[in-house]
Formats: structure tokens, sequence, C-alpha cells
């Protein structure tokens, strides 16, 4: 089944930024306009340069090549938090004369968010007297079989007998929870599809509580290392399911800081990759983008 015509696809991810030079404006959107610490900053910086910078935008964009190739429509770019924006990603595709843009976010758990997001970015552009095409939204997507698969496929060969696999996702402040954001449940359904698949008891741990304090959704990473230890475990496999590309909540958050808490406690230490341009990955997204405009054709 093919994409209606003058269909395109939006992907669209949290975002990052090129330039340590952005840090700051970066930083205060996504603290909803608060600027950063001078503390918050310089740390950030150095975990951007630790890691060598963060290669979430070009693996976004080699994951929206692949996509367009499999799908034969076009397939645009729009951060929420960064550049390029989701206005610019709107107006390029009211460029190429898309008259719909179905918006893929690379959040299967937080689909809700970036819906808004795009929205508003439409909204603005609306207000500047622009013709964005339609827009619509696929519907969270954790549990297709593609992704669940895919997930599956790139754990398996680093199990082995003994080892305790870890599957980790972004935590969340609970207050958001409280509100009715539904990435909780989400989550641990996808994470409970994953184990299935393996047919393999894991943990579920949540990972990159941010820098202000407050309550957040656990159990913790550090607090899933400790358990192992305590359980006599000696080895673990970490898994960060809830990340489809490398960023600094992988290359660093896991393997510099987890890592290090690893090995305080003696246990061997393997991380799984990220699926970043996988084709178990490209199969999903093309089957959830297919399945989402069935309706349109």
């Amino acid at each position: 089944m093919g994409m209606p015509a003058r269909t395109s696809v939006l992907l669209t991810a949290h975002g990052t930024v090129e330039d340590l030079e952005e840090l700051p404006a970066f930083l205060a959107r996504i603290r909803g306009g608060r600027p950063a610490s001078p503390e918050l900053l310089a740390e950030t910086r150095r975990r951007y340069e630790l890691i060598g910078g963060s290669p979430l935008l070009r693996v976004t964009e080699e994951q929206a090549m692949l996509l367009e190739r499999r799908l034969g429509v076009p397939v645009f770019v729009g951060m929420r938090l960064a550049e390029p924006t989701l206005d610019d990603a709107l107006t390029r595709a009211e460029e190429r004369r898309s008259e719909h843009v179905l918006l893929l976010p690379l959040a299967p758990f937080s689909v809700h968010v970036y819906g808004a997001a795009a929205e508003a970015a439409r909204g603005r552009l609306l207000e500047q007297g622009k013709r964005p095409p339609a827009l619509s939204v696929v519907p969270p997507w954790g549990l297709n079989s593609h992704f669940v698969r895919a997930h599956a496929r790139s754990i398996r060969p680093h199990l082995v007998a003994g080892s305790r696999l870890v599957l980790t996702a972004h935590s969340l402040p609970l207050v958001a929870l409280r509100g009715g954001d539904p990435y909780a449940e989400q989550v641990t359904a996808s994470a409970a599809a994953i184990g299935k698949e393996l047919e393999q008891p894991f943990e579920l741990a949540f990972q990159s509580q941010g820098a202000d304090g407050g309550e957040w959704l656990g159990p913790t990473l550090k607090g899933a290392l400790e358990s192992a230890k305590r359980d006599g475990i000696r080895r673990v496999v970490v898994a960060p399911f809830g990340f489809l590309s490398e960023h600094v909540e992988t290359l660093y958050d896991l393997d510099v800081e987890a890592r290090a808490i690893a090995g305080e406690l003696g246990l061997e230490w393997t991380r799984v990759p990220a699926l970043g341009h996988a084709e178990g990955l490209i199969e999903a997204l093309a089957d959830v983008a297919t399945k989402a405009t069935a309706g349109r054709s």
C-alpha cells in the first residue's frame, strides 16, 4: 500500500545543537524559557565536548533519507526545540506543494507532545499569512510489531547466560504524569513487548533525570545497577530502547556516567547501540506512516 498523492512526512525529534555557542538558547527552550544557570551551562558544554558533539541531527536526516526512499514521498526533518525547526519543515513542505503532512515523532511514547508543538508551528505560519499543508499526527507507536522486533533483533546478540537485561527510557517529571501524561504506561507496555519477543526477563529503568531536582519517574538506572549487584549478577546489558538515535543521553549518560557506576559496582557492562538507521526501524517508520494515511488516499 503506497502513500496518498501530495502527502509528505515530517520526522521530528527533540533536537540538539551543532554549535556549542547555541547551548544557552537551546537550554532555555528546554526549560520553558528559563535561562540555564552558569553551572548547568558549563556542565552541559563539558558533556557535549567530551562526546565530540551529538550526532542526533545527522542521524535523523539519514533516517529521513531512508524513509523517503522506502515510501516514495518527501520526508522532511523538523526539531521540536532546535534547528531546523518545525516551522522550517512545514514551510519546506508548502514549497514542495504538499497538501498534507503526516507528523511522525521519533519519540513513540510522546507523540502528543510533538503533535501539539507541530500544531503550534502551523498556527504561527497561518498568522504570518502563509498556507502550510494540512497536518495530521500518527498515533503512539511503541507497540508497532516492526519496532518491537527491531529492538529484539538488536538486543539478542548481546545476551549471554548470567547477564541481566536493563531496558532504559528517558525519565519524566512526576508532575507531568500526575497531569495525565500517558508516557509511563506506553513505555512499560513497549518494554514488556520487547521482553516477550526476546523471551527474556528484564528490568525497566528510567535515565537522564533533569538537573533541577524535583520528583522524577523511576526506578533509576543507578538503582537498577545496584539491584543487579545485590542479586549477584556479574554482567549487565543496557538497551536504551527509548532513544532511537545516539545523543548526549546515550553517549554521556550511559557510556560515561552509568558505565562508571557499573564499574564501581564491579559489574561487566555492555551497552546496546540505539537503532539509528537500522533496517528494522525504517521498516517500522514506514509501517506507521502507511497505516496512518491509509484512510486518506
